[in-house]
């Protein structure tokens, strides 16, 4: 097959894993920075056009969705398959949509309040159970963004500082049985296919690995396992990190992550999971 990755470094863990895998199953790959040529209607990378392509696999960073996502639109009118649907991927990197998805499907979230520059700071703080509580930033990423406020007087002053920034975030609990840690599901085609415990270094709530935290394989209980894949099902993704808190009254979901990175998770778990991604786009084509 014909195997595009579009992604702006081709040098990234999780872009090469992928060219590794498929050359090992014996397939075309290559990959698109797909900055280049952004203004012409067709698919057009290094002085030709882009033709004849079987299977795509976007690897868009956050600072690209909507130019990334053109691209990917534009793969699937050429009649390629795709990892991640286009529509899809509009819809993972809108945080408060997403949220709005997961809630309308009954799927279970830490206490979440959005707020539009209010001046009700008061009032959103007693929705999300008071604190401590966490603010994040709706273009965040990767932990960035994310801030632990431990009192009532500094979650007012950092919500009135955002507000004073016109800067969207949105307001959630502190989960403390959680205790600074989290797990991220790989879902790959309706099934788990690895999953690792995060844990934030010392003094740090968050436990994303690019904040220094740490990751140990975990497996799962039944109601993790059937929670993240329905959350990616309700995305409508076949390929996702689903991100997720242990709580008392069970999982609680964080994120739906349609772009995860590779080198974490099979750090973890010792699985070829690029692999698992090649074999999903063999199954559909």
């Amino acid at each position: 097959m014909n195997i595009k990755i579009l992604s702006r470094n081709p040098k990234l863990y999780s872009t090469q894993r992928l060219v590794e895998a498929a050359k090992k199953r014996k397939h075309n790959v290559q990959v698109i920075d797909i900055i280049i040529e952004k203004r012409r209607p067709n698919i057009y990378y290094k002085q030709e056009y882009i033709k004849d392509v079987d299977a795509v696999i976007p690897r868009i960073g956050a600072s690209v969705t909507f130019y990334g996502t053109a691209v990917v639109r534009q793969f699937e009118m050429m009649g390629a398959f795709t990892t991640v649907g286009s529509e899809a991927l509009v819809r993972s990197r809108d945080k408060l949509r997403s949220l709005q998805v997961l809630s309308r499907a009954k799927i279970g979230l830490p206490k979440t309040v959005f707020t539009n520059y209010s001046k009700e700071v008061e009032g959103i703080i007693k929705q999300v159970g008071g604190v401590p509580l966490v603010i994040k930033l709706l273009e965040g990423t990767q932990g960035l963004g994310v801030v632990l406020a431990e009192t009532k007087n500094a979650a007012e002053s950092v919500i009135e500082a955002f507000n004073g920034l016109q800067a969207r975030v949105i307001v959630q609990e502190f989960v403390k049985e959680a205790k600074g840690a989290d797990i991220r599901a790989f879902v790959i085609d309706g099934q788990v296919v690895g999953a690792m415990k995060r844990q934030g270094k010392e003094g740090e709530f968050r436990s994303n690995l690019h904040r220094g935290g740490s990751a140990d394989i975990i497996e799962l209980t039944d109601e993790e396992e059937i929670a993240a894949v329905k959350a990616v099902k309700t995305m409508g993704l076949a390929v996702a990190g689903v991100d997720m808190l242990q709580s008392e009254r069970g999982p609680l979901i964080l994120e739906v992550n349609s772009s995860p990175g590779l080198e974490g998770i099979e750090a973890a778990t010792g699985k070829d999971i690029a692999r698992y991604i090649i074999r999903y786009i063999e199954k559909n084509i």
